[in-house]
């Protein structure tokens, strides 16, 4: 059996990311392939350092400062040590790194160099999943596998561009490092085609890693007992758009649940402070599979909590996060999701012409979710085999 390095975004205070980092981690486990995730730690400085370099370049792209604001207060809100807001913060951010203690991490990497000879230890190395190849994350040049030498087997498992294009300045780049990559996965139909466009090959369309696995699945590393008691209305947004606080609160008054939401994800959002009835700090990653699978409805803007909603079979609706104008939108990934399930009536595009009596009577053909998703992962877990040539020992 060979070897198989991971690389992820295993550490981003994130809910997803940490969810399809592990999921990847545990598809490897459960095939018998003994795999590392790497630490990124010692070379996050580095990393960091290009992507500012990257996002220095864009100063004057009005889209991405707006985007950014509120990035930068939550930063700031972070560093008061007198602020109440600051330390809930930081005590979120505290519980979402436990969950760290659930990876298998090599030892401390401290440059590029150290990471290249470091990989000779292995047989393949596999980049996914996520938004990991976005135009800063290319920049960085970690994702892109660059580094890792020609004779390794090089997987990307699920990645994605999150964008529906790349702008063309980096068309160059992009073609030379996808050559180099021998199995090609990708999580969007977006991210097939500008491999395709770019490089002239074609790429898997497979599920995100998350998807893998079931709702008992899933049972595995959370509490039984649901994190907030009674019904409620579960929210997960990680845009700012104030119109799809209000429709929800409309309907909260229509129902008559209470809202439960985690606030000031990527930014901070000054509306939110009035917004839920229940907001916890104390959340990580296996709370927040617990307050989507406990919740009777779910409103959110995030992929991820749109594919647990999805595996947990909720009443849920979707929102756009960016807008279509918006330079580094990432929409793509959610219509992808919401096309090959046809769930094309979760999304809510205008809160402001919607009527909330006829979007709670739409209903989710959830037996026809099921068929395509396990066909989704037939076809995930094939690909894998094929690009490590090995067996399926559980046949």
């Amino acid at each position: 059996m060979p070897k198989v390095a991971i690389i992820s975004c295993y550490f981003q205070k994130n809910y997803g990311s940490a969810l399809q980092a592990y999921a990847t981690q545990k598809i490897l486990d459960d095939l018998g392939i003994e795999n590392e995730t790497i630490r990124i730690d010692g070379i996050e400085s580095e990393i960091k350092k290009k992507k500012y370099e990257f996002y220095g370049k864009k100063i004057f792209d009005k889209n991405i400062l707006k985007g950014k604001k509120g990035y930068i207060v939550l930063k700031i809100i972070k560093k008061n040590p007198f602020s109440k807001l600051g330390k809930k913060l930081k005590l979120r951010d505290k519980v979402i790194k436990n969950f760290e203690k659930n990876f298998k991490l090599s030892n401390r990497i401290n440059s590029f160099e150290e990471l290249t000879k470091y990989i000779e230890n292995f047989d393949a190395v596999l980049v996914g999943s996520d938004q990991l190849w976005l135009p800063s994350n290319m920049v960085a040049d970690y994702y892109t596998l660059n580094w890792v030498p020609d004779n390794i087997n090089k997987i990307s498992y699920a990645t994605s561009f999150g964008l529906s294009d790349i702008p063309k300045e980096y068309y160059n780049f992009t073609k030379k490092f996808i050559s180099r990559i021998n199995h090609l996965s990708v999580r969007e139909k977006t991210g097939y085609e500008i491999i395709k466009k770019i490089c002239n090959r074609d790429a898997n369309i497979i599920c995100d890693p998350t998807m893998m696995f079931d709702a008992n699945d899933w049972l595995e590393i959370q509490d039984t007992k649901p994190f907030f008691k009674g019904k409620y209305i579960f929210c997960y947004f990680l845009g700012n758009n104030i119109d799809q606080r209000n429709f929800v609160k409309e309907f909260s008054k229509k129902t008559g649940l209470k809202i439960v939401a985690i606030l000031h994800l990527n930014e901070y959002v000054k509306a939110d402070e009035k917004f839920a009835d229940y907001s916890p700090y104390n959340v990580d990653s296996k709370d927040f599979l617990n307050l989507i699978r406990n919740a009777d409805w779910i409103f959110t803007d995030s992929f991820h909590a749109s594919v647990f909603s999805i595996i947990y079979h909720k009443n849920f609706f979707v929102f756009r996060r960016f807008k279509k104008n918006y330079s580094l939108q990432t929409n793509s990934r959610i219509d992808t999701l919401l096309d090959y399930f046809n769930l094309q009536s979760r999304l809510i595009e205008n809160t402001k012409i919607v009527n909330i009596d006829e979007i709670m009577s739409r209903k989710i053909n959830y037996k026809f979710v099921d068929y395509n998703l396990n066909k989704l992962r037939r076809e995930n877990k094939n690909f894998l085999i094929k690009a490590l040539n090995i067996k399926d020992i559980n046949k």
